[in-house]
Formats: C-alpha cells, sequence, structure tokens
C-alpha cells in the first residue's frame, strides 16, 4: 500500500537520494553519465527545499515501512496565475510500473495549481515521454523534437478552465 503526502523539508535529502537513483538507472538509457551528473547538480536536498517554497511538492511513501518512493511537483508557469508547470517527477526504479507515477500525477492534477490553470506544461525527459502521452500530455505547439535542455516540452489543457476564458 502507498501513501500520498506533502513534501517536508526533512524529506529533502532521502528525495535527492531517490530522484539520483532514478536518473543514473532509469534515465542512463536515454542520456550520457556526464549529461546526468550535471543535471543531478541542481537536483540536490538544498535545491528541492527552496523549490518547495514556490511549488506544491508531493511524495509516495510506502505504507509498510514509510520509505519515500516517489516524488512529484507542480507550480505556477513562470509565475503565471493561468499557467502551471509539473516538475521533477520520479519514481524509484524498484517500484517502477506499478502505478506511482499515475498516482504522482493524479494528485498533482488535483492540486490548486492544476485546477486553477487553463494550461499545464511539463519538461518531459525521452525515458518518461511515452509515460506522459499516455497521461494526455503533448507536444507544445506540435514540436516533437527535444529542446537545447534534452527535454521535450508537453502540454495539457485543462478543459474546465480553457472552456472558461474569454
Amino acid at each position: 500500500m502507498y501513501k500520498v503526502r506533502k513534501f517536508l523539508n526533512t524529506d529533502a535529502e532521502v528525495v535527492a537520494q531517490l530522484i539520483a537513483k532514478t536518473m543514473r538507472t532509469t534515465n542512463i538509457k536515454d542520456y550520457s553519465i556526464e549529461f546526468i551528473e550535471k543535471d543531478l547538480q541542481s537536483l540536490k536536498a538544498n535545491d528541492l527545499i527552496e523549490r518547495a517554497k514556490q511549488f506544491h511538492c508531493y511524495v509516495i511513501e510506502n505504507s509498510d515501512d514509510g520509505v519515500i518512493i516517489g516524488v512529484g511537483s507542480i507550480g505556477p508557469f513562470w509565475g503565471s496565475k493561468t499557467e502551471s508547470s509539473l516538475f521533477n517527477i520520479f519514481v524509484d526504479p524498484e517500484y517502477q510500473g506499478n502505478g506511482l507515477g499515475k498516482m504522482i500525477i493524479n494528485t498533482l492534477e488535483m492540486d490548486e495549481y492544476f485546477l486553477r490553470a487553463s494550461r499545464i506544461e511539463i519538461p518531459a525527459s525521452k525515458t518518461a515521454l511515452p509515460f506522459y502521452q499516455k497521461m494526455g500530455y503533448d507536444f507544445k505547439n506540435g514540436i516533437d523534437e527535444v529542446d537545447s535542455e534534452e527535454l521535450y516540452r508537453l502540454e495539457k489543457f485543462n478543459s474546465d478552465k480553457v472552456n472558461t476564458i474569454k
């Protein structure tokens, strides 16, 4: 059984280790170790604590032992009130394929940053692209190539909000 809860600053070190483990194990199929290690320089515990001040961050715990096995965040898209972004969605490689990624997305899509937004963007790794597409995210502006950060820019429109915007 799994439990989703808000990220606490005391989770930062464990979450940073989870992200590093996931990138080094899962993302290594699509990125060089040099690329991953460079990316991890901005995903340390202190970075996560700073980001949590601006975003709503959630973790998934294994209910049996309380170990954090997943993480995800949502926040305003460059300070926008009508657009949001998803960030740092990772599931421990040992637990991938068990619906935890979907659990994180579902949690983020119930968050106030999602509910208030007409458009939600996600910078997606090559590795995660098929998963996000399965969750209803599509290429931003139809651009199906990675950008200078080696990420796909995906988006989803919140139909509840899009229909109310004049």
